[in-house]
């Protein structure tokens, strides 16, 4: 179990314990040393006995136990929980440019990935906010967080290829945005492209530091193929083919504390749509266990009184 403390500085007063046990220890000698100049044999024996021993010391025990339970619970000690009720605000950022129209996926790489998130908005929990951005030489939002599938499958199907170049920075940008508009959600991004960041006014590296400082986590996914994939000539009648900077889409991930996926085919799309969809890190939050450790310490001293002055005190 991962606990941390938020006072971790106060588990060094835990040094008082061993401190007081010197103290006792020697207490203890002193006084059977002086015992043992004016007590008869039989007495010694009965001191000694070991049902003697540990009900003469059980008290300071326990009072030993308490400070140790007071200590840490002043520490403040708190365990991690999912906060799945509070749900996640999800933006999906998706690449609409000229590259998209390839058909190695069918009908083109920009439907798959349509019909990809559609799926996974499905499955995504009713709980979590849904928007849509679409990039090319700039950003758009195509869908605005919301827990409506329907509204936002639909938004989905409303998008349109178009020719423009790969501002991935601004995709992101507008993701961000989005992702830390709703408070008290984690904000999460899937970004998918499949080509070189080459417009826009936001370099993916901006748009890292951008997300750092909303706590944003970025997912990428790369399409692509396993053989190049021809687009058009350009002026000088020079093929032109679909190119993957997955360099630039794992460096977004690793430094968001996401996780970078290669598509190559419908198949392995809707699988990591699949994955990712049951797989969305909730906000972390920490519940305290400070009353647990007060309510065992009042416990015990409780019935370390009892046990100094009850009525069937085991203590003379």
């Amino acid at each position: 179990m991962d606990i941390q403390f938020e006072f971790l500085y106060a588990l060094l007063l835990l040094l008082i314990i061993p401190g007081l046990y010197f103290l006792y220890a020697k207490y203890n000698l002193e006084k059977k040393e002086s015992i043992l100049k004016f007590s008869s044999l039989k007495i010694i024996k009965k001191s000694i006995s070991g049902k003697v021993i540990f009900r003469k010391h059980l008290p300071f025990i326990l009072m030993m136990v308490i400070l140790g339970l007071i200590i840490v619970g002043l520490a403040n000690p708190q365990i991690p929980t999912i906060s799945v009720e509070k749900g996640i605000n999800l933006s999906i950022v998706l690449d609409g440019s000229e590259s998209m129209v390839a058909s190695d996926y069918e009908p083109t790489r920009l439907d798959a990935a349509k019909e990809a998130i559609s799926k996974m908005v499905n499955k995504v929990g009713s709980q979590n906010n849904v928007g849509i951005v679409l990039f090319e030489s700039g950003a758009t939002t195509i869908s605005y967080l919301t827990p409506d599938k329907e509204k936002i499958i639909y938004s989905i199907s409303s998008i349109q290829q178009g020719q423009g170049a790969t501002a991935i920075g601004d995709g992101l940008a507008l993701g961000i945005d989005m992702a830390s508009s709703i408070p008290d959600k984690k904000g999460v991004i899937v970004l998918l492209s499949d080509g070189v960041h080459n417009s826009g006014l936001i370099t993916p590296q901006e748009a890292i530091q951008y997300a750092k400082i909303n706590e944003i986590q970025i997912h990428t996914i790369g399409l692509g193929s396993v053989e190049p994939v021809y687009l058009r000539d350009d002026i000088y009648g020079e093929p032109q083919y679909a190119e993957l900077d997955e360099e630039t889409l794992i460096e977004i991930a690793n430094e968001t504390n996401g996780n970078y996926f290669k598509s190559l085919d419908e198949q392995t799309l809707n699988e990591i749509f699949l994955t990712l969809s049951s797989n969305l890190e909730y906000e972390m939050e920490y519940s305290t266990l400070r009353d647990w450790f007060m309510t065992a310490a009042i416990g015990i001293l409780l019935v370390n009184a009892y046990i100094i002055y009850g009525r069937y005190r085991i203590v003379a």
